[in-house]
């Protein structure tokens, strides 16, 4: 999807006061990319709040989007208060709700303030693009879906958190091939996109499986993230993700992104499915 695409996915036809209609590019295969719609509900919710920032999301996959087709999303006014405002939203495809959203936000306010440091990690100008590095030698049309992309990511190394599985942790940078402008709360769906791209991996690569194994149904299931930080997603920002846990053929990851700076702007957590189908073996 290039730049253009992007911005276009994530403007909204209004349709009726708390409904909207998404579009899904053409570049999109299979199915909606699931980064896609959490962006997408945000910018609903969004468009019924004022003067407010996102501070936290959660949001349930419930079926596969199809491309084909528009997706509605009705937001929900659960609440205004002085300072927090509450909203739900629905995306809805074929009269079936497909995925849910439930975000919170809150007036700018000072208070307390500590964070985790920045990892070190290999400076992203000394790395490749990942589209160049893993998928090279992929068919044409695959390549072309890869380098088609808004944003640039370029895996920064493997890591074994302590006490977790082998390199089950991974640093990547990520940062869009266009400039966004300064509106905090596009830059959030824009960093919302792409914080579904690539975490699933971890709870994978313990097991030498990755999304392309043979046998492999590998989904997002749900996905949480909070805002801790003012983003503004121009620069590099440094995604770090590791998988505590997998079992029940669901895979557990959580993740911090940091901006070039060291600042801490977010974390993120989601579950997913990663099952394996053995081959049936003729008898």
């Amino acid at each position: 999807m290039a730049y253009e695409d992007l911005k276009k996915t994530l403007t909204l036809d209004p349709i009726e006061v708390n409904l909207f209609r998404g579009h899904t590019p053409d570049t999109a295969r299979g199915r909606i990319f699931g980064g896609q719609v959490i962006a997408q509900a945000l910018v609903a919710a969004y468009h019924t709040v004022k003067d407010l920032t996102c501070h936290s999301l959660h949001c349930y996959f419930i079926r596969p989007g199809d491309p084909k087709v528009p997706v509605l999303y009705q937001v929900e006014r659960a609440r205004d208060g002085k300072s927090f405002a509450t909203r739900r939203v629905a995306a809805i495809q074929h009269g079936e709700q497909i995925f849910n959203l439930a975000a919170s936000f809150q007036v700018k306010e000072d208070g307390f303030d500590h964070q985790f440091a920045m990892p070190e990690a290999p400076p992203p100008e000394d790395l490749e693009n990942d589209y160049q590095a893993r998928f090279a030698k992929r068919p044409p049309e695959q390549r072309a879906w890869f380098e088609s992309r808004p944003m640039e990511i370029r895996p920064a190394g493997y890591f074994k958190p302590w006490g977790g599985p082998e390199k089950s942790g991974a640093y990547a940078w990520i940062k869009p091939k266009a400039d966004l402008g300064g509106d905090e709360g596009f830059n959030q769906a824009v960093l919302a996109y792409v914080s579904d791209a690539g975490i699933l991996e971890s709870a994978m690569r313990p097991h030498d499986v990755t999304f392309a194994s043979p046998g492999m149904q590998v989904a997002s299931l749900d996905h949480a993230m909070w805002f801790h930080r003012p983003v503004l997603m121009n620069d590099w920002h440094l995604y770090v993700h590791e998988s505590p846990s997998a079992s029940g053929a669901r895979g557990f990851t959580c993740g911090n992104i940091y901006s070039k700076a060291g600042a801490l702007v977010a974390s993120v957590a989601q579950e997913g499915l990663i099952r394996r189908r053995d081959p049936l073996v003729e008898s």
